[in-house]
């Protein structure tokens, strides 16, 4: 392996930031025992804080390394559209009349399972939002269906008090089952979308080769998890009292959805209609909810710094990959992606020259079947931990129990896209 010493440095201080994911629950203890700075503790145990500030580490590593110029230089050539996007899509896909409309037609759905198959209503609600949601995740893209999965499973499961099994046990299916739920589309899921077009896969293909087998996984998973914890479910409270949204107000909603998704590889455009969705917003205060700018931002600069640190470990990433068979690129992309993103893998992959369809197909196959074993493996990932980590014990997410929780419904999709 050839490389420079800018590209060890950058490499070393990655895999500081990769271990540095597994410890903020250690710098959130910390933040209790010293009120002195426990502002500075309790910030280096946001899990959305740590990539980003190992990126501003490797920049001043490049400005003392080299010179300014060159560390300027890097930064300016960085592409941020993917932390931009996931931005955007988080704060409309996680409004009021958004999730309102969400949350109605899987109500619906819900009955008619309810009815069906005689079981209580938090059941049937716990099982779709883990199974449709992931697959609209195809149509509206990944970000936006975990923004929306998260939300809907915050109010079914995280307000009440329930069980670390079932806290992590669903957090693990909900991300690995994102993860694959992308993929019957060639634009929905990061890592698929990285390699799309220098690959020449359009929706046909990918359906073709992932959706059945992402379906089976999917509804597997679900039916197991729901299986396991429909007596721990409590019953969702009826309100007496609900606010109608006006359907004019959903509509424009959709269609605010629908430009950034559409747009999604036109940060000008997307960004333009994001700021015009505020100021709808703010014309109709009476339909909405405080937008959710907070998790969003704090999920772009995550991954803004997975984005920078990610562009200089292509040195060890590519000679690895090549020298595999089709089977080895599987299980090696798929253990690579706990500690990188997964659409950094594939792009990655994707520069290699001379590579069969079963090494492409591996390789995507692997990525997406991993993308729920870590924050870090899916870009998708940090926005549901933004949104459901407060609800866990001193508001951190365990990296060794997500990992320990993902494992299972990992297996069934390895299961799924290698056997069927």
């Amino acid at each position: 392996m050839n490389f420079t010493p800018t590209e060890l440095g950058a490499s070393i201080i990655f895999a500081i930031a990769v271990l540095h994911t597994f410890c903020t629950s250690y710098f959130e203890t910390l933040a209790k025992k010293s009120s002195r700075h426990s502002g500075l503790w309790h910030l280096l145990g946001e899990v959305e804080i740590v990539f980003g500030f190992w990126a501003a580490i490797l920049i001043i590593f490049m400005w003392l390394a080299n010179d300014l110029e060159t560390a300027k230089e890097f930064a300016a050539k960085r592409n941020f559209t993917e932390p931009l996007f996931v931005f955007s899509i988080m704060v409309v896909a996680g409004s009021k009349p958004i999730l309102h409309f969400a949350t109605q037609l899987l109500h619906k759905m819900g009955s008619g399972l309810q009815i069906v198959l005689r079981t209580k209503q938090a059941s049937t609600l716990y099982f779709l939002t883990l199974s449709v949601t992931p697959l609209l995740g195809s149509l509206i893209t990944e970000p936006a269906a975990m923004t929306l999965a998260a939300f809907l499973l915050r109010d079914l499961v995280y307000r009440h008090k329930c069980s670390t099994p079932l806290m992590f046990g669903t957090l693990g299916v909900l991300f690995v089952n994102i993860s694959i739920g992308g993929t019957l589309t060639n634009f929905a899921a990061p890592p698929v979308l990285m390699v799309a077009s220098t690959w020449g896969w359009d929706t046909i293909f990918m359906f073709q080769n992932f959706g059945f087998e992402a379906c089976v996984a999917i509804f597997i998973n679900a039916l197991i998890v729901t299986l396991l914890f429909h007596k721990q479910l409590v019953e969702p409270e009826i309100k007496k009292a609900v606010t109608r949204i006006p359907i004019d107000i959903t509509a424009i909603h959709l269609l605010f959805l629908g430009g950034i998704v559409g747009f999604a590889h036109d940060p000008v455009i997307f960004m333009w209609l994001l700021l015009f969705f505020i100021g709808f917003t703010t014309a109709y205060p009476k339909h909405q909810n405080p937008l959710i700018l907070r998790e969003a931002l704090l999920v772009g600069f995550f991954l803004a710094g997975l984005v920078v640190l990610g562009a200089l470990q292509g040195w060890w990433l590519q000679p690895i990959l090549q020298n595999m068979s089709p089977t080895a690129v599987f299980y090696g992309s798929l253990v690579l992606t706990a500690i990188t993103d997964n659409a950094a893998l594939t792009y990655l992959g994707s520069l290699v020259q001379g590579t069969s369809p079963e090494f492409k197909l591996a390789l995507v196959g692997g990525a997406v079947a991993g993308g729920g074993l870590t924050v870090i493996a899916n870009a998708p990932n940090p926005a549901g931990i933004a949104i459901l980590r407060s609800h866990f014990p001193n508001a951190t997410v365990s990296a060794g129990l997500l990992l320990l929780s993902a494992i299972p419904p990992t297996i069934v999709a390895i299961l799924a896209l290698r056997l069927l």
